[in-house]
């Protein structure tokens, strides 16, 4: 009897060293760092206007990298203000990477840093328990709507505590990825318990829509060097693979016809692209930027 698929996040270690890599193969960070330096000012032009005290709530900051690079983004638009950075992370190996970062850092004076080892749900319950709302002047969530139970109710809570000029910036795959295409034809096969939901920006206008809120989309490219995936015991392709099906171990427990069908898929046109020898995963990224 072969061994149950499990949910990727069933292993946190493993978990966060398939995240690694696919930083490693991907061109993710790079495609938000080209957003952070072309449009984010435009974003930010009205968010800090007379304010001496910019608020900033960073949700599911992760260890930090795309953190510091808006930081300094804001910092460079409202020059004399002090930026209150919040982050909002379950992670505490995260966290503790985030805080050297900060450490190693050296145009950090005037933002000030609170971390929450908690998820965002958590974040909304302890406020409400403690009957406080603050309010904050820019919110970013990248790349952790799909660790949450009730995608609309978040992006309705988060909205709420925004100021006037403030605005909401969400980063998550693009329904034109390849990651849209595998979860609608295998999302039912994988293992996710619960712990992640299959959401991507082609979902977020009708929830938008329907909350009857302002927000402008932006398409982001973005690819993944695959190839290793297709090496017959190769570990990284076995950790991407990994990543990809949010399964622990899928190239051992997967049922065999699961695999095939899987990987075939793969190498089509809906998923990734053939080039020089090389497969290139689809990991487009979108953008929604959230009026108050």
């Amino acid at each position: 009897m072969a061994a149950p698929m499990r949910s990727l996040l069933a292993d946190p270690d493993r978990y966060l060293q398939s995240f690694r890599l696919f930083l490693e193969r991907s061109t993710e960070h790079q495609c938000m760092q080209d957003f952070v330096e072309r449009q984010l000012p435009d974003v930010i032009a009205s968010i800090g206007n007379g304010k001496s005290t910019i608020n900033v709530l960073s949700v599911g900051g992760g260890a930090g990298e795309m953190d510091l690079q808006i930081l300094s983004k804001i910092r460079a638009r409202y020059p004399g203000a002090t930026i209150n950075n919040e982050v909002v992370e379950p992670s505490a190996d995260q966290i503790s990477k985030y805080k050297e970062r900060v450490a190693q850092a050296s145009n950090l004076e005037n933002i000030k840093f609170t971390w929450h080892k908690e998820t965002a749900y958590e974040y909304e319950s302890r406020m409400n328990a403690e009957k406080k709302t603050k309010k904050w002047d820019f919110i970013h969530m990248i790349q952790m709507l799909y660790y949450v139970k009730d995608v609309p109710a978040t992006i309705r809570y988060f909205h709420s505590l925004l100021e006037s000029q403030a605005k909401l910036l969400i980063i998550l795959v693009s329904g034109k990825s390849g990651w849209e295409t595998l979860w609608k034809k295998y999302g039912s096969s994988f293992p996710s318990e619960d712990l992640c939901s299959y959401v991507s920006s082609a979902d977020l206008p009708r929830m938008l829509d329907a909350a009857g809120l302002k927000y402008q989309l932006y398409e982001l490219p973005s690819h993944m060097d695959i190839t290793s995936c297709f090496i017959e015991g190769d570990k990284d392709g076995e950790l991407l693979l990994d990543f990809l099906t949010e399964t622990l171990n899928f190239a051992k427990t997967a049922p065999p016809e699961l695999k095939s069908q899987l990987m075939e898929e793969l190498r089509k046109p809906g998923c990734s692209e053939n080039r020089d020898g090389k497969v290139f995963f689809n990991n487009n990224l979108g953008v929604i930027v959230i009026e108050p």
